[in-house]
Order: C-alpha cells, then sequence, then structure tokens
C-alpha cells in the first residue's frame, strides 16, 4: 500500500490531496485493501442468519422494521441483533440473510455513501443508492451459491419526487422497486400477508407504526426464525422512519407501548 494511502486511510492526508475515485470501492481495490470473503467455509456450517424485515409506505414515507432474533440451524444463536441500519442521512436498509456478511455488507454500503458525497458534494440520487446495493449484491453471488446469502431491503426519501420509495432485491443482484410495501426474509410472506390486510397508503405514523409492529408479531406465531416482541426481556422491534426529515430511530419505549398494546389485542 502506498504511504499516501495509508495516510488518506488515517485521516492524516486530505481527501483532496490524493487521486480521486468516485467510488471507495474502487479505492480499496486500487489499494488491495478490498474484503476478501473465507469460501473455505461450508454451507452446512451453523452461521447466525438474520430473518424477518419489513418496510411499509405511508403518508410521510416509509416506516422500516425488523426483529431481533438470529438462527443457526434450530437454534437461537442471538436474541437482539440489529437488521434495520441507516445507509445516510435519507435513506436506511434492513438485512436478511447471512448475518455476519449482510453486517460487512452494510457498513460498506454505508462508507461507499459518506465517500460519494463527499467526493462530489452532493449526495446520490436514491435510484442510484439501490442500484449501487443491487451491485454490492451481485458481487456477493459466489458466496450466495454456497449458501451464504445475503438479501437485503432498502428504502428512501426521494427529494426530487417528494416521496417515500423502497426496493427489494434477490440473490442474484436484481432490483425492483415496490409500490407499497416489502418484506423479505423467513417470516416475509406471513408479514406481507398481514400488511396487505391493513395497508392505506394515507396511514399516519402512529398507524403504521403499529402495523409493522403486529405484521411482525403475525411472522414470529408461524415462524420459529422469527422473534415476536419479549416483554420479559425487554426485547423490541427495531424500527425507523425516513421522510422529508430525514432518517429517525423511533425510540424503544414508544415502541415498547405499542407492542404491548398489540399484544394484548392479539385474540
Amino acid at each position: 500500500m502506498s504511504s499516501d494511502a495509508r495516510r488518506y486511510l488515517s485521516g492524516s492526508l486530505p481527501i483532496d490531496a490524493v487521486t480521486p475515485h468516485a467510488s471507495f470501492v474502487t479505492l480499496l481495490d486500487a489499494e488491495g485493501l478490498a474484503p476478501h470473503w473465507d469460501t473455505a467455509a461450508g454451507s452446512d456450517m451453523d452461521i447466525p442468519e438474520a430473518t424477518t424485515v419489513l418496510a411499509i409506505k405511508y403518508r410521510n414515507g416509509v416506516v422500516m422494521a425488523g426483529d431481533r432474533r438470529a438462527t443457526a440451524g434450530n437454534v437461537i444463536a442471538h436474541r437482539r441483533v440489529q437488521k434495520v441500519f441507516a445507509a445516510d442521512g435519507y435513506s436506511a436498509v434492513a438485512i436478511s440473510g447471512t448475518a455476519g456478511m449482510a453486517i460487512e455488507l452494510i457498513k460498506l454500503f454505508q462508507t461507499e455513501l459518506e465517500h460519494y458525497e463527499k467526493i462530489e458534494g452532493t449526495r446520490l440520487s436514491l435510484e442510484g443508492k439501490a442500484n449501487y446495493l443491487a451491485r454490492m449484491v451481485r458481487n456477493h453471488l459466489p458466496l450466495a451459491f454456497q449458501g451464504l446469502a445475503v438479501v437485503p431491503l432498502f428504502c428512501g426519501y426521494d427529494e426530487s419526487a417528494d416521496e417515500g420509495k423502497l426496493y427489494t432485491f434477490d440473490v442474484v443482484g436484481g432490483r425492483y422497486e415496490e409500490q407499497d410495501y416489502a418484506t423479505t426474509g423467513s417470516g416475509g410472506s406471513e408479514a406481507k400477508s398481514f400488511i396487505k390486510t391493513v395497508h392505506d397508503p394515507q396511514m399516519d405514523e402512529p398507524a403504521v407504526l403499529r402495523a409493522a409492529i403486529e405484521a411482525l408479531i403475525a411472522a414470529a406465531e408461524e415462524d420459529a426464525a422469527t422473534g415476536g416482541p419479549d416483554l420479559r426481556r425487554g426485547i423490541y422491534p427495531n424500527v425507523v422512519t425516513v421522510t422529508a426529515q430525514g432518517f429517525v430511530e423511533i425510540e424503544e419505549e414508544q415502541i415498547a407501548a405499542i407492542a404491548s398494546d398489540a399484544l394484548e389485542a392479539r385474540p
């Protein structure tokens, strides 16, 4: 690695003093620092996997939520995994699939968006962000064939269109814009079935937060890999909103109150 690259990555060299790269990943590749996954691991290993995440459009933007359980085979590996992250100030990304690799992919995606903004002096468009994430998923394809798949869910507020948008992906990097709501993960079909019965594009924020949490509860009732709200342990879904005001993580106390009421109202 060159001395300039060392100084740049340590923060001691200004970004305009090195050869600029439009992509942070391109910079890493050029300096031999790109992450390399160990492909020797077999798909029969008990590697923690993240499960159900969802996103719902509503009047002000998009809400995104995920349960907190990660499983390894038939064992609960972790009960408090974070699955929903800020991609930047106006977008969010949720993970399902091989948990460790998914989290590393999201960290690299966050860095890529920050790098682009510093180089170009402006945020990448929402569609551009979705396209770049699709490219990252596509680059992960060799590991997906070994059973180590990562399937994210992406949403954001499109400032040019003045509306929230959301995107789904498949393991080969296909990117699809969804109109109203989307789910992925092992409990995704159960969550989607519930959302279909209650969704209204003109829902306000309290209503859409309730719908998102109830959808995760419905998924947990049918899918063992999805963890519903656990009032005794104080474990609640990770829920965020993305609106014209940007990314906001909903306070745990608010989620706890909604979850408690929703569980009490279940038949």
